[in-house]
Formats: C-alpha cells, sequence, structure tokens
C-alpha cells in the first residue's frame, strides 16, 4: 500500500465546484486586490476565530513582522520565542530589528514551556510569541500571566492551529494579536501563499493594515514606512469558499489522531501528549523514536510517507550563528530535532490506510530484531 505524507486530493475533489466558483466569480468582476472578497473573508474569519477585527497579508511570516512592528518592536529589543519551532517565527522578529530569544519546549507538547520563560525576561524583553506547533495549544493562562506580570506583549503565532482550542476559547484570541498562515498545506490553506492578522485591538489592526499597504492609510498619503504584504482577492475568495468546511475536516483530522493514538503500541515510539482543557487540531501528528532513521526507512519502505519538522533547530542555522547559541545549549529543541517523525494526516486518508500506518509502526523493531536474529 503506497500512503503519501500529504494529499489535497481529497479535498480538492470534495471542494472543486466552490473552488471554480470562487475563481469564477473573482475573474468575472476583473478586481484583484483590495476588493469585496478581501473584506469578505476578514469579516468570517474574524467570526470564526471570535476576534472583533482581521487583515488579510501576504502570508504568516508578514503577518507576525506586520503586528511587531505595529507594536513598535525594534531595535534593541528582545521577543521570548520557542526553541523548537519553524524558522518564520524567528525571522519577524529579526526584521524589525529586534533580537529572538528561545525557550525551551515541553518536550512533550513541543510548545514552549511557560515555567522556562521567566529567566529569560530581561529588561530589554518586549513580547512573548508563543507558537501553538503542530496545531497542539499552548498552555496560555501561565504565559498571559507571566506578560501581564511584566507588562510584555503577546503574539501569537497560529499558522498551524486554525480553530484549536484552549478551553473552551479558540486559540489566536488570547495574546494582543495574532498571525495565520494560509499556505495550501495548511488545515485553512489558500492556493498559494496568504496570511492574516487578528485581534481585539481596532488601532492595533489598523496600524497594520497601513503597514502592510506600503504604511499607507489612504491612496498615495502614507503614515508609515511600510511593506508591501496584502491578501489578493483570488486567495481571499479560495479562503472564503474553504473556511465553511475547515470544522468538517478538523473533525476527521481528530478522527485521525484519536486512531493512532489509540492504535500505536510501540515501545520505541513516543505518542503526542495532549494538554487537558485543549483540543489540538492535528495539523501535524509528530512522534518521537531514538531509532528515527531507521523508522523513516521502514515506514517508507512499506510505502508510509514520512516528514521531519524540524531537522535542524534554529539556533544551529547558518543564519543565527551570529547569536552565538552553541550547540548543547538547547537540549530539548536538539533531541526534538533528532527525534520527531511526522506520520501521514490529511483530510480524505481511508481507514485502512490509517490502519496500515499503525500495523507497519508497530511491527517495526520486531522486524529488526527478526533481521538480527537470522
Amino acid at each position: 500500500m503506497e500512503i503519501p505524507f500529504v494529499s489535497f486530493l481529497p479535498m480538492e475533489r470534495e471542494l472543486d465546484s466552490v473552488l471554480r466558483g470562487a475563481f469564477e466569480r473573482v475573474y468575472a468582476r476583473s478586481w484583484y486586490i483590495g476588493g469585496v472578497e478581501d473584506k469578505e473573508f476578514e469579516k468570517v474569519f474574524a467570526d470564526y476565530c471570535g476576534v472583533n477585527y482581521c487583515v488579510g497579508t501576504g502570508n504568516g511570516l508578514d503577518a507576525l513582522m506586520l503586528i511587531l512592528k505595529a507594536l513598535g518592536i525594534g531595535d534593541g529589543d528582545q521577543v521570548i520565542v520557542p526553541s523548537n519551532t519553524y524558522i518564520a517565527t524567528a525571522l519577524a522578529v529579526t526584521y524589525v530589528g529586534a533580537e529572538p530569544v528561545f525557550v525551551e519546549p515541553d518536550i512533550r507538547t513541543f510548545n514552549i514551556e511557560p515555567v522556562k520563560i521567566e529567566e529569560k525576561i530581561s529588561p530589554r524583553t518586549r513580547a512573548i510569541m508563543p507558537v501553538h506547533l503542530y496545531g497542539q495549544p499552548c498552555d496560555m493562562d501561565p504565559i498571559m500571566d507571566i506578560a501581564k506580570r511584566y507588562r510584555l506583549y503577546v503574539v501569537e503565532d497560529s499558522a498551524q492551529s486554525h480553530g484549536a482550542v484552549y478551553k473552551g476559547r479558540k486559540i489566536g484570541t488570547f495574546g494582543h494579536a495574532s498571525g495565520f498562515s494560509f499556505y495550501p498545506g495548511k488545515n485553512l490553506g489558500a492556493l498559494g501563499d496568504a496570511g492574516a492578522v487578528v485581534s481585539n485591538d481596532r488601532e492595533l489592526i489598523s496600524k497594520v493594515r497601513a503597514l502592510g499597504n506600503y504604511g499607507s492609510d489612504y491612496k498615495y498619503h502614507h503614515l508609515y514606512q511600510g511593506n508591501n504584504s496584502r491578501l489578493d482577492e483570488l486567495q481571499a475568495a479560495f479562503l472564503s469558499a474553504k473556511l465553511p468546511y475547515l470544522e468538517k475536516m478538523n473533525k476527521e483530522r481528530k478522527r485521525i489522531a484519536r486512531m493512532y493514538l489509540d492504535g500505536i503500541k510501540n515501545p520505541a515510539v513516543v505518542l503526542p501528549y495532549v494538554l487537558p482543557g485543549t483540543e489540538p487540531v492535528w495539523h501535524i501528528f509528530a512522534i518521537r523514536c531514538k531509532c528515527r532513521e531507521q523508522l523513516e526507512k521502514y515506514l517508507n519502505d512499506h510505502g508510509v510517507g514520512t516528514a521531519k519538522h524540524y531537522p535542524i533547530p534554529i539556533h544551529m542555522q547558518e543564519c543565527y550563528r551570529e547569536l552565538g547559541i552553541k550547540k548543547g545549549d538547547l537540549p530539548i529543541a536538539e533531541e526534538i530535532s533528532v527525534t520527531e517523525l511526522s506520520l501521514p494526516m490529511y483530510y480524505g486518508m481511508k481507514d485502512e490506510e490509517i490502519e496500515y500506518v499503525i500495523q507497519i509502526i508497530n511491527q517495526f523493531g520486531k522486524s529488526l530484531q527478526e533481521s538480527v536474529n537470522e
């Protein structure tokens, strides 16, 4: 059996008519930036998240960068970020001239460990940027308590967690603002790059909108030295077409995750931990294994696609050498980087495919031992 790591085909087949309809609607209107589709998506996505405002951006990285810029964070400032995340989180901080300060994760959830945040706060710290990684909500209550005590901004990186819930409330609604990515592989994905900022702060959203439009509040009038990062009409239309199906698709991801959690019984494999009071949306189903390379080869040899998130931690990337963080300084992120393996997870997986993945994982180790004994 051949099972890809990810496939968009089941979703695209199901939504074929609504996606084609969205394209035809935009094409017939012949208006491609800053039109009715953008305004409509901003409204419905804000409603979905449970916030007052949303502004579309060109991508998720820009969404985070524009938030930091709008908050006045820049040269000389520090922003606390998790040591285990995609590089975009740190890049957003760097792009505004600030310094990312890494805090280690809870190895069970892969998310930033709240009890380790306080020791990294300095007089230069301006914000905390928790990342709801792989669709798993961060433990937001202690993070918000710390931010309140130290008068810090909280900017949620919700790029992988559309619709995830923490204690009955959708993520992206706890901090001062949140950045979302709609990269095609996300739970709510566009058919190209796209992103958004959500917030209950009207003034902040207005500034983000202007900053993403060359710093302009109206044509040829520029308040700030801005950027060009706007959600185009076509991607907005696609996103509006897909949003009504997001809960259904997230529900299916939760069902697949439950089958994995209940079915995988291999002592060599560490399953993801679900924080009490949270409802992950399983953008990625990440396991850990000390013999990851052997497991990955075994799965691939048996037709099961896999991926590794993220094999080189940010602090060990060439582009962040100037931070002076040495190998061994962030051991939990480094441990995750060499043990994490992502299993197939996408809308439309068949039960027999999920069961096959479980079967192959459970056989791993036994087959290796048998080959050694031969």
